[in-house]
Order: C-alpha cells, then sequence, then structure tokens
C-alpha cells in the first residue's frame, strides 16, 4: 500500500449512524467527519456514551446490529461501508489493526500466545517456521522478556500489561498503516500505562502508522495525541491541535472536561465536575445537546444546533465561540 505524507489513510466523512427507533431516538452518530494522517496520532475523547467507539469501530466495519449508515469511512481512499465479506476481511488483516480496551477480551485463554500472534500470518500464507520467527521478533519489539518462551505460555500466566503489549505485537504483526486503540490503557495502572503509551509511540515514529486513540482522558490525550476531536452525544463538538485545545479551548463542554480532570501541580484547583448528565439514546434534545449543562448557554442554544465551524486554528459547534468562555 502506497501513502504520502499528505494523503491521510484514514478518511471519515459526515458519518451516521442510526439504529432502529425501538432502539434509539437520535443517531448513534451524527455527521461525524475526521482524518488521520501517516505517522500522526489523533484523539477522539469525549464522555462514555458519546459515540468514540463506535466511530472507532466503524473503521473495521463492526457495527451495532440493525444499524443503519450515511457518509463514507476511507481507508486509504476506500470505502469500508460498501465493502463485501471478503473484502472487509482482507482490510482488517492487512491495512487496519485495532488494539482493544480490556486484552484479556482479545485473546483466546485455551491458545497458546505462539498460536494467537501465528494465526493471522499463517492464514496469510506464511511458514509457520518464518511466522513463528516473526511472531518472536513482535515480542521483543514491545519488550516482552524471553519472547522464545512467551510463545509457549497461555493468556494467564501474563499480567495485564504485558498481555496488553502481546496484543499490541499482535496488531503490529501485518505492518498495518492504520492503529485503531480504543482505550488501551484504561485497565492497566498508571505505571503499566504510561509504558503501553511510551510504546505506541515508539511504534508510530519507527513504522509511520497512523493512530486513532480513543479516551475519555484529556490528560493522556495531550501525552501522545497531534490532534485532538472532542465528541458529545454522537458529534464532534470540537477539533483543533493538541496544544491549542488545552491553551484555549472553544467549545464549554472541552473546557468542562479540562475543568474536571485532576491536577497535582502545586496551587493547581479542584476538579469542578461538568453539571448535569450526558445525553441518552432515547433523547432528541433540540439546538445544542449540551446547552442544558452548560451555564453560559442563552435561548438560541435551545433552539438552533450550532454547526461545526472553524474557529482559531481548528473548528468547534459553539453559537459562543469566539467569545473564548470557559466553564
Amino acid at each position: 500500500m502506497t501513502t504520502t505524507p499528505t494523503t491521510p489513510v484514514l478518511e471519515i466523512e459526515d458519518l451516521g449512524v442510526r439504529l432502529p427507533d425501538a432502539r434509539a431516538a437520535r443517531p448513534v452518530l451524527d455527521g461525524v467527519s475526521l482524518t488521520v494522517r501517516p505517522g500522526e496520532t489523533v484523539g477522539l475523547v469525549g464522555e462514555s456514551g458519546s459515540g468514540k467507539s463506535v466511530a472507532c469501530r466503524s473503521v473495521l466495519g463492526l457495527l451495532p446490529p440493525g444499524a443503519r449508515t450515511t457518509g463514507r469511512v476511507l481507508v486509504s481512499g476506500r470505502d469500508v461501508l460498501t465493502l463485501r465479506a471478503k473484502e472487509l476481511a482482507a482490510l482488517r488483516a492487512r491495512e487496519v489493526a485495532m488494539v482493544f480496551q480490556d486484552p484479556r477480551a482479545s485473546v483466546n485463554p485455551l491458545r497458546r500466545v505462539g498460536d494467537f500472534l501465528t494465526e493471522g500470518l499463517r492464514a496469510a500464507g506464511t511458514p509457520a517456521d518464518r511466522a513463528a520467527a516473526r511472531a518472536e521478533e513482535l515480542l521483543d519489539a514491545v519488550g516482552i522478556r524471553d519472547p522464545h518462551g512467551a510463545l509457549r505460555r497461555f493468556p494467564h500466566q501474563f499480567s495485564g500489561g504485558m498481555l496488553q503489549r502481546v496484543v499490541i505485537a499482535a496488531a503490529l504483526a501485518a505492518e498495518p498503516a492504520l492503529l485503531l486503540a480504543d482505550e488501551p490503557t484504561t485497565a492497566l495502572d498508571v505505571t503499566t500505562q504510561a509504558e503501553v503509551i511510551a510504546l505506541l509511540a515508539r511504534m508510530r515514529a519507527e513504522r509511520g502508522t497512523g493512530m486513532l486513540f480513543v479516551t475519555h482522558d484529556l490528560e493522556l490525550a495531550s501525552a501522545i495525541c497531534d490532534r485532538v476531536y472532542v465528541m458529545y452525544a454522537g458529534r464532534i463538538v470540537e477539533s483543533r491541535s493538541t496544544d491549542e485545545l488545552f491553551d484555549r479551548p472553544r467549545h464549554p463542554y472541552t473546557a468542562g472536561l479540562l475543568a474536571c480532570t485532576p491536577r497535582i501541580g502545586a496551587g493547581a484547583p479542584p476538579p469542578r465536575p461538568i453539571p448535569g448528565r450526558p445525553v441518552s439514546l432515547a433523547e432528541t434534545p433540540p439546538g445544542c445537546a449540551f446547552a442544558a449543562r452548560c451555564p453560559h448557554a442563552v435561548p438560541r442554544c435551545a433552539e438552533e444546533t450550532p454547526a461545526l465551524a472553524p474557529h482559531g486554528e481548528g473548528t468547534a459547534a459553539c453559537h459562543r465561540a469566539e467569545e473564548g468562555i470557559t466553564l
């Protein structure tokens, strides 16, 4: 697969995902657009239920049962939503890989790690001995001690952090152009989390892999992402470079996420939670979905849905974005 620095490995264009009316009153995703370029890490952040994981999994065609879609999901120029089953399987095997939140849910507990790592390689026609050698190389690359011995071990014989390294090694086996990371460090302790993040950053730098990094933790996003998209109630409400997002957020929801992040520096203010609760799929509020939780809302906010428009070096979907308001 050939890409250039200016050609995105992922382009999501105006993606809409709707469930049957009996299951949801509003779209799970509503006009979501984002891009990831080679060697770039793009963050997708927001509270639970905002649609982050659905947007991420749509890249692999992993949509909820009965879902209806609009828009396009382009991986290196090919629309995933139009691919047949065989083409989709090939894309998952060679071009896109995913690291899930819980590594133990990604592996078969009854099979050895070596079988897990070599399965895809052997299915692609790689001889068994070469596949085993490649698996050892991958385990060594992600920092697994005694990679040869590790191939004979079962998943329960690894700690959570080490098993997540194994899952990352499997994701990198086919040298994908795009890596999807769906909250890959949530189940790990802080020290192991830092090690996994450093590993992902090194793999991106060495291999030029584009990465879509899904998280609810803005501090974590600031440590690894070049750009960040903020989601709320199935929509992108703000996007910009990481530095600008942290220095001057233009959407009150982004400012709220930053304000409720604990900080340990001397004199740091205590976290301030965002008032209210997220909008559920059973609700279809008029106007801005965040208006009921926003102390800066004006009557227009409850009547007119704000468009995602350019503000500064990024975009924001807020009627008062130019005022630079915060929570």
